[in-house]
């Protein structure tokens, strides 16, 4: 997990980098990459905490934190339609033809 401290501490190194960047660039060039480095770091360091925990992934791992023990091949959730009151898993009722439905697990 990560840590609020360490995470303090990286990101005030960066901006002391950045600002180095901005005194030593000329005025677009630093700026630019100073706003890119505040943006860069907490996506980069998400994706690697993600990644971890088997949030982003191939087919199989695609579970996040909500799901994390189901496999999402659609077979273990199921709707039921809102018009009809039909339990079926897809997109549309197979009775009625309609898309209004709610999640029955």
């Amino acid at each position: 997990m990560i840590n609020f401290r360490s995470y303090i501490v990286v990101l005030v190194g960066i901006m002391g980098v950045s600002i180095l960047l901005q005194i030593f660039l000329p005025s677009p060039y630093g700026l630019a990459i100073a706003l890119g480095l505040f943006v860069l770091y907490p996506l980069i360091l998400r994706r690697r905490y993600m990644n971890r925990m088997r949030g982003y992934g191939g087919a199989e791992s695609r579970r996040g934190f909500f799901g994390m023990g189901q496999k999402m091949d659609g077979s273990n959730v199921k709707y039921v339609c809102l018009v009809c009151n039909h339990r079926y898993s897809g997109g549309s009722c197979p009775r009625c033809g309609s898309k209004m439905k709610r999640a029955d697990f």
